[in-house]
């Protein structure tokens, strides 16, 4: 670590530094929950915006980079243990610490794809669901070669959120519907092909990264730090050969295109369950859809046909009230509690099959629980 650390860091769980380049600063932020692959809790994420709200106003940071600590992971995503314990603990309350968590998480998100100063997001080893936020909205993106990319809400009675009714529309073909219907994790090379990612790079990198970082004579001018940052990070980057060949998508995505690009969702989930394959990845893709939620298989199927035509504030006002809903409702508590508490892995959803879930009760989850002038998202 750098220089200058500063002193506002939340419960040793996040660590914000201010380092010196030979013109100006760069802001780093490092997620310090190791033990629980950099999970984000409520308390770090309200001093990540904090932090990220005080240097878009700090002339001397010109750039910042996100990382996790540890050899393990960038971030895991959301702590959803603490999630749903301060649900459970409210009692049915609206306006509990759980809502807020992800009310504070699309915000940050918000923040970071918006911000003033180029983000460089370090993405090593595990990126997933609230860590795969944070690096899609990132301009850019480093992978290691342990990278293993996904958004498995799925299997807790959720959905893909932070973002991901954009950047999963944005992969091509149908691999976006695919990833968020079934969990299915990617690796380096199936991550570069699809564009989650910029740059491979090993994992020992990122001190050689900071140091190119700290050598530069960043500028006062936003666009031209940008393109500085680039030619930096292309150069970086060139210095390494990797062997990225081993993609699952490459052996699979004209089919997963083909089968997953249907408007009905009964139909597509049944064409991924049918289909007979010696691929371990495949099957393992199945096995999450097969054993996961009905009703967010159908809020996946919803959240990316909506998402289509929204601008990004607008995704993740909607989001937020999806998952207000799924806050409200027993398969996320109950999801949650099987994979992750009493991890009997044995979830009793709400629905048996996905063509059992009524039409009506996907749409209420896209109404808003509070009236438009309450939304907590609505400043955005």
């Amino acid at each position: 670590m750098g220089a200058d650390k500063a002193q506002n860091q939340a419960e040793d769980s996040v660590l914000f530094e201010k380092q010196p380049c030979q013109e100006g600063a760069l802001g780093l932020i490092t997620l310090n929950n190791a033990r629980k692959f950099n999970a984000l809790t409520l308390t770090m994420i309200e001093a990540i915006q904090a932090q990220l709200d005080a240097w878009a106003e700090d002339d001397d940071v010109r750039v910042i980079v996100l990382c996790g600590n540890g050899e393990k992971a960038f971030c895991a995503g959301g702590d959803v243990r603490s999630v749903h314990e301060a649900i459970q603990n409210a009692k049915g309350r609206p306006g509990n610490d759980g809502e807020r968590f992800f009310a504070a998480e699309y915000r940050m998100d918000y923040t970071i794809a918006t911000h003033p100063k180029p983000v460089v997001c370090w993405g090593q080893g595990v990126v997933m669901g609230g860590g795969l936020g944070m690096m899609n909205a990132s301009r850019y993106r480093m992978v290691t070669p342990d990278l293993k990319m996904g958004m498995p809400e799925i299997s807790i009675g959720f959905f893909p959120d932070v973002g991901a009714s954009r950047f999963l529309n944005r992969l091509p073909g149908s691999i976006g519907m695919f990833m968020g219907l079934t969990g299915a994790t990617l690796n380096v090379a199936d991550a570069l092909r699809v564009g989650f990612a910029d740059y491979a790079v090993p994992n020992s990198g990122f001190e050689e990264l900071m140091g190119h970082l700290r050598e530069q004579a960043w500028s006062h001018s936003p666009e031209t730090n940008d393109r500085h940052l680039l030619e930096t990070l292309q150069s970086f980057a060139a210095e390494y050969q990797l062997d990225l060949s081993e993609s699952n998508l490459a052996q699979h995505e004209q089919f997963i295109s083909r089968i997953c690009r249907g408007r009905d969702v009964v139909a597509v989930v049944n064409a991924i369950l049918n289909t007979s394959t010696e691929s371990d990845w495949f099957q393992a893709a199945q096995d999450n859809l097969r054993t996961g939620c009905p009703v967010s298989a159908h809020l996946v199927f919803e959240q990316l046909h909506r998402g289509l035509q929204q601008s990004l504030r607008d995704i993740f006002v909607m989001e937020l009230t999806v998952a207000v809903h799924c806050t409200r409702h027993r398969d996320f508590l109950e999801g949650v509690r099987a994979r992750l508490i009493d991890k009997d892995h044995a979830p009793r959803w709400t629905h048996k099959d996905v063509a059992s879930v009524p039409a009506g009760w996907i749409r209420s989850h896209f109404t808003p629980p509070w009236p438009e002038d309450e939304h907590p998202l609505r400043d955005l």
